[in-house]
């Protein structure tokens, strides 16, 4: 997206934390989307795993129940052209991407410790891909990083199911982990055209 100069600053008090989460002026639609796909999830996720798994502790059922809210929601507020404003915002460069990016390897850690028996290598593995693909698409010209986003998607389907451990009742986590931050999160919502060369 160009530089808008419509974009609104967040609100002062409670409202600016909302705003600074999905993007100052988002509509109700876009609210009503995100934070009811987001219950959904919170809520199918652990029902789920009750009928997948035969023990989990109430911190398992917990964390993924949290984990289901935050990664469901964020894939669709991630998508959403409010969003897209005011984490593309003007200002907002590789650096401050990547620690937004970096900030969601303790999901990963979450789950490695809680459901993998702290499993170091699926913890390294999967946040190095995270991290590099990442990378990738934030260094890509912008009329590139969506088809770039959606190759390391890609990668990280393959991952996920081929390369590392699927935690039981978790299946989903990964692929949707993934989705949020390459494909939702990471590319322009308007890329620039290409130079004719």
């Amino acid at each position: 997206m160009s530089a808008d100069s419509n974009i609104r600053r967040p609100r002062p008090g409670p409202g600016g934390v909302l705003d600074r989460l999905v993007g100052p002026g988002a509509t109700r639609a876009e609210l009503a989307l995100q934070f009811g796909v987001s219950a959904v999830a919170a809520v199918a996720a652990p029902f789920y795993a009750y009928g997948a798994v035969e023990h989990w502790s109430l911190l398992q059922y917990a964390a993924c129940c949290v984990l289901a809210f935050d990664v469901a929601g964020g894939i669709v507020t991630g998508s959403t052209s409010t969003a897209k404003r005011w984490y593309h915002r003007p200002g907002r460069g590789f650096r401050h991407h990547m620690a937004f990016v970096s900030i969601h390897v303790l999901h990963l850690a979450v789950v490695s410790w809680l459901f993998l028996s702290f499993d170091g290598w699926w913890l390294a593995l999967t946040a190095a891909y995270l991290l590099g693909a990442a990378a990738v698409v934030l260094t890509v010209p912008k009329y590139l990083q969506r088809p770039a986003a959606t190759t390391a998607y890609l990668g990280a389907l393959l991952l996920a199911t081929y390369a590392v451990a699927r935690p039981i009742g978790l299946e989903w986590f990964l692929p949707a982990f993934y989705l949020k931050l390459l494909v939702s999160h990471l590319p322009a919502e308007a890329p620039d055209p290409p130079s004719r060369r």
